[in-house]
């Protein structure tokens, strides 16, 4: 049943959630993309970009849609798909809420110690990794298109790339001003 693999997939992405809701996007496009089938990459997506332009943790925000989605594309109807995006959202955060609430008072009363320290020195590099994976599986044909399928299309996602790149690392413009920004571009553009 959809219902018990929206719970089970959520439930260990959540588990593995090192670094943030970026770093769980790669982990989610494997299960709802690649293991599932729940959505294609091109779905998949443009539930990253509504994510990032919505408001809330970019990982629920996937999480909501995906189950949304995935109860849809089951066949199930719509008042079912809102349960399965409730479903969905309240399964990535339910595991390290009380895994938090477990061991926030040996963190406080331990974090000077060796092993903590060693262990969260360990941690870094995987989260690294995991945005690293994020980015790049961002960096794809479905976002910016292929220079063999369209150049235009290619040209002008890697124009509004670099300078949406320039504008918020050089000129420090407000992220939420570049997704409008771009947003209006490509209304313009397209």
């Amino acid at each position: 049943m959809i219902f018990l693999e929206l719970f089970y997939v959520f439930s260990k992405i959540g588990i593995f959630n090192f670094g943030g809701g970026y770093a769980m996007l790669s982990l989610i496009q494997d299960e709802v993309v690649n293991k599932h089938g729940w959505m294609t990459v091109n779905e998949f997506t443009d539930i990253v970009a509504i994510s990032q332009s919505t408001p809330g943790p970019i990982g629920i925000n996937c999480a909501t849609y995906t189950g949304y989605t995935a109860v849809v594309h089951a066949g199930y109807p719509t008042w079912m798909a809102v349960l399965g995006a409730i479903l969905a959202s309240l399964s990535v955060v339910w595991l390290p809420f009380i895994l938090m609430v477990s061991i926030s008072k040996f963190l406080i009363k331990h974090h000077e110690s060796k092993v903590v320290t060693s262990v969260f020195a360990t941690l870094r590099p995987v989260i690294v990794g995991l945005l690293a994976a994020a980015a790049l599986m961002l960096m794809s044909k479905e976002n910016f298109g292929s220079p063999t399928d369209s150049t235009f299309v290619f040209v002008v996602s890697v124009v509004l790339f670099f300078f949406a790149f320039v504008g918020t690392r050089l000129y420090k413009v407000h992220p939420i001003i570049m997704i409008l920004l771009c947003g209006l571009a490509g209304l313009v553009i397209y």
